[in-house]
This record gives structure tokens, C-alpha cells and sequence, in this order.
């Protein structure tokens, strides 16, 4: 080994020991010779080095960091007329008019406004307009109410807005399956997606529950009719309705017009029964639905069914502790 690589071998050692005896607590004396000087002048250079490093990692880290908010969502308060639902909207009139719908509105108005925002993107080719990408309800109530609309803006494609709003609404427990059917069948009628298939995979749904929903948005508007609203559906009958009609399409429908035609609710189950093996010579009996809107989002409803000879009451945000009064209430009922 030359004489330049053994002193650098040296100095290299020489400079370790100075840092370790200074990350230990020692103290290390000031250099006396122009060696010594020299060695603690790399130290310090080095240790200037790491710093600058370190705020160079920690820089490219928090820019790293902001990146993740280019284009992230800013919430604003937007006058709910400048505001159009989209084209894929799955949420029909009759959900529109439901005592959910109602109950949503009440809390919206005590609030003064939707707490949980809706999703918009901006209109193309329409300054300072924006389209739905989920939250219709929401927007629908603060529209009628008079109030500003609290949303999200973002934008983004066709596709995208589709899976976000089929994401948003699937993890609502009131979004039905006729509904999920009309925003199906709508996609792939409009060519969004080539297949039911391709459609499925995209969003991660089950292909045969996918079907089973556009079967439902695609019934006759007589079996449709039938029920008290077809929101009543439920995705297991889809099955057993489209093959009823694939067998005998006239009887279906015939026995739908004849249960429309009568002035009192039926069950949504007595309907299904009817449609599909007649039930009977008679149509199902009739249902009794009777609705209460309070204050503070309360609210009842009394179903009652002639059929059973039975009532159900259903509360919502009910306050437990007037259980006692709604107990002396039933026991003046029945005794």
C-alpha cells in the first residue's frame, strides 16, 4: 500500500474516533497540528454533508407528501340550481318521494345545510355549472329547501364518476336494487361498458347479482306498476319473475293489471306470490301503511297487514326513555 493510501486509511480512522467520541459525551480536544486540523476539518465537513442530506431527504419527502393533494377536493358551498344530476343517476322518482327522502330533508333543514357533502365535477362546456357525481338525494333536498349545497369538487372522467357513484351508493343500506338496475342497464345501453361482464369487473360486483338487477330495471312497466313502488323489489324475486314471464308473459301480466286495478296497498311479498302462480283465485289482501314525520329527524310508521291480522311499528331516532308511555299506549290498545 502506497504512503497517500495509508494516510488516508489514517485519516479515516482518526475521523471515525473523533465521532464517536463525540456522539458518546467526550470531550475532544482542539487539534495542535496541521494534521489534526485537517482531520477536524473533514469532520466538519462531513457532518455539514449529512445535514444537508438529511434536509434533502426530508424536502423530497414533504414534497412527496403534497404531491398526494394535487387535485384533491376542496369542499364549497354551491347555489344547488347550478348543479344537474348526472346521466347515470340511479336514484329514481319514487326514492324522490319516499318517507326516507323526507326524513333526509327534515334533518338537512335543522342542520341548515347537508353536513356530509355531495361529489360534483364541473360541466363541460358550461362555465361555472357543475354535474352530480353522487349525493342526488342531498342535492334534491337542499334544491326544494332553498339552501346552498355543500360538494366536493373534482373532475373526472365518465368512467370514473360511474365507479365512484355505484362505490358511494352500494355502502348506502337505502339504495335498492331496482335502482342499481336502472344505472346498470343505462351503462350499457349508452355503450359506458361493452358487456355486463366487463361492467362487473370494473366495479366488483358480483355478475350474477348484476344480472339479477337489470333484470329487475327491465321488467314491464304492468309488472313494475303492480307493487306500490318498485323500490319494493327485492333481488331475490328477480329470478323467479323473469322466468314466470319467459313461460307464460300474458298470465304476469294480467294478473299485474288485476292486482293495479284494486285502491288499497298489498304487500310487496303478496304481489310477488300473485304474479308468479296466481296466489289463489283472488288477489292478495290489502296493506295499510300509515306515516309520521316529528321533530329532530324523528319519525314512525304503522304497517299493518289485513292478511295476518298484524301491525308493525317502526321508529326512527326513537328516545328510549319513553318507552314506559309507548308501553301504556299498547296496553290501552289491546285490553
Amino acid at each position: 500500500m502506497s504512503i497517500k493510501n495509508r494516510l488516508n486509511v489514517n485519516l479515516g480512522e482518526i475521523v471515525k474516533k473523533k465521532e464517536e467520541q463525540r456522539s458518546s459525551g467526550q470531550v475532544v480536544d482542539a487539534p495542535k497540528t496541521a494534521i489534526g486540523m485537517h482531520v477536524d476539518s473533514i469532520y466538519h465537513d462531513k457532518k455539514i454533508t449529512d445535514e444537508n442530506e438529511r434536509l434533502k431527504n426530508e424536502l423530497e419527502a414533504s414534497e412527496g407528501r403534497l404531491k398526494e393533494f394535487d387535485g384533491a377536493d376542496v369542499a364549497k358551498n354551491l347555489d344547488p340550481k347550478l348543479v344537474r344530476a348526472s346521466k347515470w343517476a340511479n336514484r329514481s322518482e319514487a326514492s324522490l318521494a319516499s318517507k326516507e327522502f323526507e326524513s333526509l330533508k327534515l334533518e338537512i333543514e335543522q342542520s341548515g345545510g347537508n353536513v356530509q357533502p355531495i361529489k360534483v365535477r364541473p360541466l363541460k362546456g358550461v362555465a361555472g355549472e357543475f354535474e352530480i357525481v353522487f349525493g342526488h338525494r342531498r342535492h334534491r333536498a337542499c334544491l326544494e329547501l332553498g339552501l346552498p349545497v355543500l360538494a366536493l369538487i373534482d373532475d373526472v372522467t365518465d368512467v370514473d364518476l360511474f365507479a365512484q357513484m355505484d362505490r358511494e351508493n352500494r355502502q348506502r343500506a337505502d339504495l335498492r336494487p331496482f335502482e342499481q338496475g336502472l344505472m346498470y342497464a343505462k351503462a350499457l345501453d349508452e355503450g359506458l361498458f361493452p358487456s355486463a361482464r366487463k361492467l362487473s369487473e370494473a366495479l366488483h360486483v358480483d355478475l350474477s347479482n348484476l344480472g339479477k338487477s337489470l333484470s329487475l330495471a327491465r321488467l314491464p312497466a304492468d309488472v313494475l306498476n303492480a307493487f306500490s313502488s318498485p323500490l319494493d323489489i327485492q333481488l331475490r324475486w328477480a329470478t323467479d319473475l323473469t322466468a314466470a314471464l319467459q313461460k307464460d308473459p300474458e298470465i304476469v301480466l294480467a294478473r299485474a293489471q288485476q292486482v293495479k286495478k284494486r285502491e288499497e296497498k298489498t304487500t310487496p311479498k303478496a304481489v310477488f306470490s300473485f304474479l308468479i302462480d296466481g296466489g289463489g283465485s283472488e288477489p292478495p289482501p290489502p296493506l295499510i301503511e300509515l306515516s309520521v314525520i316529528g321533530k329532530g329527524g324523528q319519525a314512525a310508521s304503522i304497517c299493518i297487514d289485513k292478511s295476518k291480522n298484524t301491525a308493525v311499528i317502526n321508529f326512527k331516532n326513537f328516545n328510549h326513555e319513553r318507552m314506559q308511555e309507548i308501553e301504556k299506549l299498547v296496553k290501552a290498545l289491546i285490553s
